[in-house]
């Protein structure tokens, strides 16, 4: 196993910069989310560690080894592809042992690795058959093993489950999840799905532009995302925002934003943030999960506020139901348990859990 490190790696195609300035690391045996839009540079920096793509500018390290001129072949690394990209004339076991004929691995070492990885991936019963003879996800388990029969020292997976269903998308997830846990490689996995990315990594990579907006645990990219950026693509539902202004009351700093009416809705803040703000104009955001109907738990509830709002469209999902909800001009979204769900056209009163808010600075978009 080895680590990796990216230093102030660049790209450019001709006139146009895909990446700029890319830092990153990986510990020896962590697993490294890329999420992103499309076209945010996610996939190039992947090929540029594979040595797809060659190099504008910058240093990429596999252990203590600069790779930069060292061909793909010559990296130790091992890749699955979003294609699966398996030879379709050839058995499952003679795509696996592919990659070790060219290498000259002998015979019986190839029989051994490939019946040890088959079991690892449960595809020893599909040995003989050619890959059109097999579903989705069982071609994506084929790819996952001729990328394990090389034992690399980094594997790269670039969007290995955008071409399954839903529900096969969520039982491959956890079959790589637990095939890391056993096998603790390092590796770094590109996905435009920040589910994916939340559920498997051990730290987010989330790209914008060519550029690392935040590389962080899960828990810190979600709860306290570096920007809007962030804030918005982390999450689904993402989270509100609404502009809004602090001001000082009797009981303390609160962020005040007008609601229909002439009224305005005045929440407390706590933390400390209101000191840390550089103006009195600030974004306020809040996830659909710490919006939640008042009752007798959180009334009076330290942290919670209190306020009402409209409720215009209710979408239930079955173990949740989400609600548009009118905040003023602006339409929010909050996520409610079935027991607690709105009606359509009622007024809903809400109770905020304002301790998981974020206040944005609307001038730099980061996080206060």
């Amino acid at each position: 196993m080895a680590s990796l490190t990216i230093r102030n790696l660049r790209k450019s195609f001709g006139m146009v910069e895909v990446l700029k300035g890319v830092d990153l690391e990986a510990n020896t045996g962590e697993f490294i989310a890329l999420v992103g839009p499309s076209g945010c540079g996610k996939s190039t920096l992947l090929a540029m560690i594979a040595g797809l793509e060659t190099v504008t500018s910058g240093e990429i390290y596999i252990g203590d080894r600069l790779v930069n001129s060292v061909q793909p072949k010559d990296r130790d690394i091992a890749m699955v592809f979003q294609s699966y990209a398996l030879y379709p004339t050839m058995t499952v076991r003679e795509n696996m042992a592919f990659g070790m004929e060219s290498r000259g691995v002998p015979k019986a070492e190839q029989e051994k690795t490939i019946a040890r990885v088959a079991a690892l991936l449960q595809i020893e019963p599909f040995l003989k058959r050619k890959p059109g003879q097999l579903s989705g996800g069982q071609r994506q388990r084929v790819a996952m093993g001729r990328a394990l029969v090389r034992d690399p020292a980094l594997f790269l997976f670039d969007e290995p489950l955008s071409n399954l269903d839903a529900k096969l998308r969520v039982d491959m997830r956890t079959e790589i999840k637990k095939l890391h846990q056993r096998i603790g490689k390092t590796t770094i996995y590109v996905t435009h799905d920040q589910v994916e990315a939340m559920t498997l990594a051990s730290r987010i990579a989330v790209m914008h532009q060519g550029e690392v907006q935040q590389f962080a645990d899960p828990d810190t990219v979600y709860n306290r995302p570096a920007n809007t950026f962030v804030a918005g693509f982390m999450g689904s539902p993402s989270m509100n925002f609404i502009d809004a202004e602090i001001t000082s009351t009797g009981g303390g700093p609160a962020v005040n934003f007008p609601l229909s009416g002439g009224n305005v809705a005045s929440l407390p803040l706590h933390n400390g943030v209101a000191d840390r703000a550089q103006s009195k104009k600030v974004i306020l955001g809040i996830r659909p999960e710490h919006l939640s109907r008042q009752s007798a738990s959180t009334s009076g509830k330290q942290g919670f506020a209190t306020m009402s709002a409209l409720v215009e469209v209710v979408e239930p999902t079955g173990a949740e139901t989400m609600a548009v909800l009118k905040f003023g001009d602006r339409e929010v979204v909050g996520r409610f348990s079935p027991d607690e769900a709105p009606r359509t056209g009622e007024n809903m009163p809400l109770a905020v859990d304002m301790t998981r808010a974020c206040l944005f600075d609307p001038a730099t978009t980061r996080l206060i």
